[in-house]
């Protein structure tokens, strides 16, 4: 009896051991990467996409838009409400894996009919019962592993469509500001040929009163006054048009924005932009794309419902064990003689319907199959998109030189065709051609120099680094020192409130030091005037502290998604921790 005990207790870790996952494991998908961009002359691993919007756009008023979308979009608050969905069903999953614990108490009276009586018995009674329950689950084959990892896969992917949402709206933005931009010039372009027609037709009508014209010159002048003047209200119009959808992604009610002129845009975006931006190498296209990265996010929770729907074919093993106390008398509730207990391990295998489960399956794998296709599509629009801006801003750029040339000869052709006109050498229709001309010429420069803009926007892709990944404390609005600093900023407001991510801790201008460290931190690491303490755990989701008492700083690290995030603050202060992960996500501490 002995052995056969042993036996089974031996056997135990064996089946612990076999337990396993079923279903694939996740491997991503080989793909058509090319070496190099088809209009990039040379590959490079710069890309124009990594810089900040920030760095792109340097309009101060424009960025002050940016900012103000960034923060009060609805679009970007239903992507923050799916993250907060999603981050409920990883937790909710994650239950799943543990033993359900309960307990329970009940108190009965009751009173025995004289038929049923039993003698020496008293006709009422009292029943005090208390116990505890505790059920668990053996996750045997793995169910509730993958359910998990499809749950953190779906999180992943709101965050990325988070992410893919803000590049979006930073893109919408400056399209909308740059249109905006133009239409301005456009109006200024039509108002200046309004006063300069407006000033030819007075002439011509002085000189049809001395004689030297007939009066189908001044008709002709007043007709080219009265096109001209009817454009105006069209740019009024489209202007109106444009600052009411900038409002929409400003959140704000219709109403007019307040911009900087186009001619100082001008200057301050062309000469620091160079005429073709590096797109980078093909192949970190997909790790810089949020869009690419939600796409294979959920295919990886696709890959993983194929193994919650593969284990639910086989049985679910239940382990459960009951513990209490019963009496008559609620004094003796919980004596020694009163205490009861029961334990018990179940087997259920689904028997009427295993059909549905085969369904399941294949739905399971259906929607893996759907899902990298789609990942598949997304490569190559993203590579298109690619392509498309690059040859868009090269082509773009040529055309704008040319347009300029084209608007300086007409000026001195219109000039020439005017001076001419007055002393008499040159007929009517030579001023009035120039002067058309002129005006087409402008309106072409000017959309021209919109479609350069908006392939720039467009190959910057909205400016993947969003914001810059420190963590904010919470501080009243009114204290100057915690102000919004420079977004571009790699320590951000407040110089002791520092995020640092092991796995992209290289990207960051920090400086190895020879200082002794602190038990249990494998790094020390220098980020501005903050000493940093960085210590790779290797369990996810465990938390832990490390205090630093040689440099006075208070030091914790949270797990998010295998990236561990370290903050240094100095202690003393009273914080309001938020932890931000490198998809800028916020999670609880």
């Amino acid at each position: 009896m002995r052995r056969n005990l042993c036996s089974i207790v031996a056997a135990v870790p064996a089946l612990l051991v076999m337990a396993c996952a079923l279903g694939p494991d996740y491997h991503r998908p080989e793909t058509k990467v090319p070496a190099a961009f088809r209009f990039e002359p040379t590959a490079t691993t710069e890309s124009f996409a990594d810089q900040g919007w920030w760095q792109v756009y340097q309009d101060p008023t424009l960025q002050s838009l940016i900012r103000e979308a960034l923060d009060n979009n609805l679009d970007v608050r239903i992507a923050a409400a799916r993250i907060e969905q999603a981050r409920a069903v990883l937790g909710s999953t994650r239950l799943q894996q543990l033993p359900q614990i309960a307990v329970s108490a009940d108190a009965q009276r009751a009173r025995t009919s004289v038929d049923q009586r039993v003698p020496g018995v008293p006709a009422i009674s009292n029943v005090f019962l208390a116990d505890g329950s505790l059920s668990y689950e053996f996750d045997f084959w793995g169910k509730y592993r993958r359910a998990t990892e499809s749950a953190r896969a779906g999180l992943l992917a709101s965050a990325y469509a988070k992410q893919d949402v803000m590049a979006g709206l930073v893109s919408g933005v400056a399209t909308a500001y740059f249109t905006l931009l133009t239409l301005d010039e456009q109006l200024a372009i039509t108002q200046r040929t309004v006063s300069t027609r407006q000033k030819f037709v007075d002439l011509t009508q002085a000189q049809h009163e001395r004689g030297t014209v007939s009066g189908l010159d001044v008709a002709t002048a007043q007709a080219q006054l009265a096109i001209a003047q009817a454009n105006i209200p069209d740019l009024q119009r489209q202007i109106g048009i444009a600052e009411d959808q900038l409002s929409v992604l400003l959140d704000r009610n219709p109403d007019q924005i307040v911009r900087t002129e186009s001619s100082q845009l001008r200057r301050m975006i062309e000469p620091a932009i160079p005429p073709v931006p590096p797109a980078g190498l093909p192949s970190s296209l997909l790790e810089r794309r949020p869009d690419l990265r939600a796409a294979e996010q959920n295919l990886v929770a696709a890959n993983a419902n194929v193994g919650v729907a593969k284990a639910n074919l086989f049985p679910s093993i239940t382990l459960t064990a009951v513990g209490g106390s019963e009496s008559s008398a609620l004094s003796d509730l919980f004596r020694g003689p009163t205490r009861t207990w029961s334990g018990g391990a179940g087997l259920l295998q689904p028997l009427l319907s295993p059909q549905r489960s085969l369904y399941q399956l294949e739905l399971a794998d259906a929607q893996k199959r759907q899902a990298l296709l789609q990942y598949q599509q997304s490569i190559q629009v993203a590579f298109r998109e690619v392509s498309d801006a690059l040859i868009a801003r090269q082509k773009y750029a040529e055309f704008q030189v040319a347009e300029q040339a084209q608007v300086d000869a007409q000026r001195r052709a219109n000039t020439i065709a005017l001076a001419r006109y007055r002393v008499g050498s040159a007929s009517y229709f030579d001023v009035i051609n120039a002067d058309r001309d002129l005006f087409t010429a402008e309106l072409s420069l000017s959309a021209a120099h919109l479609n350069t803009l908006l392939s720039l926007v467009q190959l910057s892709g909205g400016g993947r680094r969003l914001a810059d990944r420190t963590i904010r404390p919470k501080r009243a609005a009114s204290d100057a020192r915690y102000q919004r600093g420079d977004p571009g900023s790699s320590i951000g407001d407040c110089p002791h409130a520092v995020s640092l991510m092991a796995k992209q801790c290289g990207h960051l201008d920090f400086v190895r030091t020879d200082r002794p460290r602190s038990r249990g931190c494998e790094e020390c690491l220098k980020l501005g005037d903050t000493w940093v303490h960085l210590r790779l755990c290797r369990t996810c989701g465990h938390v832990g502290c490390c205090d630093d008492s040689k440099n006075r700083h208070a030091t914790k690290h949270f797990h998010a998604t295998h990236h561990p995030i370290m903050t240094s603050i100095e202690p003393g202060e009273n914080w309001s921790w938020c932890y931000i992960d490198e998809l800028g996500m916020e999670l609880p501490p």
